[in-house]
């Protein structure tokens, strides 16, 4: 009898933890590796298993040993990643960054340092050390195996180490939350992420995804993915930023309620980071235009929206919640979920009518109009004369708009974060008082056996 092998039904990924890579969000899961592999399980037929592991030397293993069929994790293309497995297209391409604290004096190059520098174990950046060591036999650096980037740019925040390296996407995301964080000289340049396969057996499975990668790449799915989560990122201010973060602990716990209670079909956060772009949550801000309160409404807009008093900002932000919920239900149904907002809130800046204009502009000109990636390109021409005079609704700050949402993107990002950092703590605290309580209990319990 011969023995007949089951059909795989499933594709077992293996990743780590990383906001661009594989992290759990108030909207469910998300990450540029996340989505690609969804993406790639639904393209080969197969249901998608994703497990994040502690660190990659564990993900190298569990490759070897056969428990998954790829590593997608923001893995840089190494040599020694060359020899050992077999690496996917590019996907995205990073610089590598010596990363230090504000306060520490810049070091001209990688010569002169005033400490060790700290590394992931098995990381990319290993293999720039080591490289960089045969011409600067003084350099030195420490390896953990048990954190991630991420830890190890909030060990240099805490001035627990003095330097680290980052790729430059990692960099630009955490900045946001930790914006004492400097980057240092550029160690490396123009770094390819690929996902990792096995080194044999797996030629199907490589033909599979060079034919998925070429299909995304002419969809456009790499770019937008490229947009979402690394174009919103790249301009910061520090000021701001440490301003945000002030206001996340001394303003917003008085408006969150009504945040979460008006958002509606609207993540309470989007919602949040909208207000505080247009009044930095001052109930009592307005500008010489008219527009007033804490989601700054024009009076037309307030009353239409029923809003008696724009100073309360209740009221404000059940107006605001209500307007922006009306204009995602008018956008066209071409414009997928993941970037309605993102048009909507352009929409609330500069009006719904010159984004259409601006929708339009755009398939005129061969671009997707439904895209978040190309309207962003087009908004700022609607100022141009030679551009707007032949729309409907004619002369617009594009360009403002765009910034306007690009924004608030990033005020949303930190708020997640934020969010799961708090939960984290949650957890901890409460796992510790569990460990407590059941240390008490064990106690009570050895001393009622004992001799009275």
């Amino acid at each position: 009898m011969v023995a007949v092998t089951p059909a795989k039904t499933q594709l077992n990924v293996g990743t780590l933890y990383g906001t661009q890579i594989y992290v759990t969000t108030g909207q469910g899961l998300a990450g540029f590796d996340y989505e690609m592999a969804v993406r790639f399980a639904d393209y080969l037929g197969l249901k998608l298993n994703m497990k994040p592991y502690d660190s990659i030397h564990d993900l190298y293993n569990a490759l070897r040993d056969g428990d998954i069929d790829l590593i997608a994790a923001g893995m840089a293309d190494t040599d020694y990643r060359r020899e050992q497995f077999r690496l996917g297209p590019p996907l995205y391409y990073v610089n590598q960054l010596l990363v230090y604290k504000q306060g520490v004096k810049r070091p001209k190059d990688i010569n002169h340092l005033e400490d060790h520098v700290t590394v992931i174990a098995d990381s990319s950046f290993v293999e720039t050390l080591a490289s960089l060591h045969k011409t600067y036999p003084e350099l030195r650096w420490k390896q953990y195996s048990d954190k991630d980037s991420e830890e190890l740019l909030a060990m240099i925040a805490r001035n627990e180490i003095t330097y680290t390296i980052a790729d430059s996407t990692t960099f630009d995301i955490n900045r946001r939350f930790m914006p004492e964080l400097r980057a240092g000289p550029i160690l490396r340049k123009n770094q390819a992420v690929v996902w990792l396969l096995p080194p044999k057996n797996s030629d199907k499975l490589m033909s599979h995804l060079l034919d998925f990668w070429h299909e995304q790449k002419r969809s456009g799915t790499l770019a937008h993915l490229n947009e979402k989560y690394f174009a919103h990122i790249k301009r910061f201010d520090y000021v701001d930023t440490r301003a945000f973060l002030r206001a996340i602990d001394n303003k917003l716990p008085r408006y969150r309620e009504h945040f979460e209670q008006y958002a509606g079909e609207i993540d309470w956060r989007k919602l949040a980071a909208t207000a505080y772009q247009e009044s930095h949550w001052n109930p009592n801000a307005r500008s010489p235009t008219g527009v007033r309160g804490l989601m700054m409404l024009t009076l037309p807009t307030a009353k239409q929206m029923g809003v008696a008093n724009r100073l309360d900002p209740k009221e404000s932000i059940r107006g605001g919640a209500k307007y922006l919920n009306k204009i995602l239900q008018r956008l066209p149904d071409s414009i997928p979920e993941s970037q309605r907002m993102w048009f909507a809130l352009a929409s609330y800046n500069i009006g719904f009518g010159h984004v259409e204009d601006a929708r339009k502009l755009a398939q005129s000109m061969g671009m997707n109009p439904s895209a978040w990636r190309d309207i962003k390109h087009v908004l700022p021409l609607l100022q141009k004369r030679s551009y707007y005079r032949h729309t409907r609704y004619g002369y617009a700050r594009g360009s403002e708009a765009v910034q306007y949402v690009e924004n608030i993107r990033r005020y949303y990002d930190t708020l997640i974060w934020v969010d799961n950092q708090s939960n984290e703590l949650n957890q901890d605290m409460a796992s510790h008082h569990q460990q407590t309580a059941e240390q008490v209990e064990d106690a009570r319990i050895a001393d009622s056996t004992l001799p009275q």
